[in-house]
């Protein structure tokens, strides 16, 4: 299982930072701040209540004063500061609500080195007229980690942060946002863009429909951020989406020999297989996807789509061999009991069995 990203804030990163800022500021408690950090209760701590921890504990040993605290911050260098430098925005975003003008700057230089997407969030809900007019200046940087700013930044539904409802219902002042990013020269900031945009098309589907349709052809990193965009509503097998992309209804298709191992353990990996047959002289182009019904703790269950591949097929058959792991990760739970394998095809369900979890073997 991979290291938690929380560990990332470990000793020997608050001791760089402790002396990187001590450096600037030769008053700061080095010793004082280290064993502020981990306290008692650091070890339950997750990756954002570390980060939120680390600013707090920063005012503390900082000047009251709020420019001189930033000003000390902002000449701290980032080189050897790593993950740590995130909790410089975080400080921002805690204490300087009041100062827009000394947050603004303060937030733009540290992105450049640790992105102030949570940060900036904040200041779009208290001053929104105000900081979206500072996005569009952002979108216009000749930094693209500023640039990634003006579009992450007001993401409706960015994750670990909390979401933005009045995007969410009206994304018109985001869209003008990321009109000026589309083309960006940065693949960085495309794909922010994209990410936006698949957030957008959760609360309003039709809206991104239109504008992949608007966007799509223009150019080969612009058809590439749409379908990036769209990833979603591909997902829900919105017909329209599908369509844009090239993939056809599949009616002509049909699934031979569905076979779906019927018991899986915690940490194996599930095996199933099923031969795609046309009805007519060929497969065509296929979005071919699984969608696995995973057990919740409540006894119900939730879907979550897999891809399978994207391709033309010129023949009238296709076998597919595919296995699914059920080893831990950190973003889902598993529940033994019984679960559901379905096969989508261009959107489609076409053929579906179950399986059952078990706990480890």
């Amino acid at each position: 299982m991979p290291e938690p990203l929380k560990n990332m804030f470990n000793k020997e990163l608050i001791t760089s930072l402790s002396r990187e800022i001590k450096l600037v500021y030769e008053d700061f408690n080095s010793e004082a701040f280290h064993n502020s950090v981990f306290c008692e209760d650091w070890e339950q701590k997750e990756l954002k209540e570390r980060m939120e921890h680390i600013s707090v504990q920063l005012h503390e040993y900082l000047p009251k004063n709020y420019l001189e605290a930033v000003e000390i911050l902002k000449g701290v260098p980032s080189r050897s500061l790593g993950f740590a430098y995130m909790s410089f925005p975080g400080f921002v975003e805690l204490y300087g609500l009041h100062d827009f003008e000394v947050s603004v700057s303060a937030l733009e230089h540290f992105t450049r080195n640790a992105s102030s997407e949570f940060a900036v969030r904040p200041f779009i809900r208290k001053y929104p007229d105000r900081m979206m007019g500072q996005m569009e200046k952002w979108a216009e940087s000749d930094n693209h980690h500023v640039r990634r700013l003006a579009s992450e930044g007001c993401r409706p539904r960015l994750p670990w942060a909390g979401a933005l409802p009045e995007f969410k219902k009206n994304p018109a002042p985001v869209l003008k946002i990321l009109e000026k990013l589309k083309n960006d020269e940065s693949e960085y900031v495309r794909r922010s863009v994209a990410n936006n945009l698949n957030d957008i098309a959760k609360d309003n589907p039709q809206l991104i429909i239109r504008l992949a349709k608007k966007w799509i052809g223009d150019t080969p990193e612009t058809d590439k951020l749409v379908k990036h965009a769209c990833r979603t509503l591909l997902k829900q097998g919105e017909r329209e989406v599908l369509e844009i992309f090239g993939f056809a209804r599949s009616d002509h298709i049909v699934i031979e020999e569905l076979k779906v191992q019927k018991t899986v353990f915690l940490e194996g990996d599930l095996e199933f297989a099923f031969t795609l047959k046309s009805q007519d002289d060929r497969l065509g182009k296929l979005r071919i996807e699984y969608a696995v019904d995973f057990l919740k703790k409540n006894g119900k269950q939730a879907r979550k789509m897999f891809k399978i591949s994207e391709m033309e097929h010129p023949g009238q058959k296709k076998s597919v061999k595919k296995r699914h792991s059920f080893k831990s990760i950190t973003t889902r739970k598993y529940y033994p009991g019984l679960h559901g394998l379905a096969v989508v095809v261009n959107g489609r369900e076409l053929a579906s069995d179950t399986f059952e979890l078990k706990g480890r073997s």
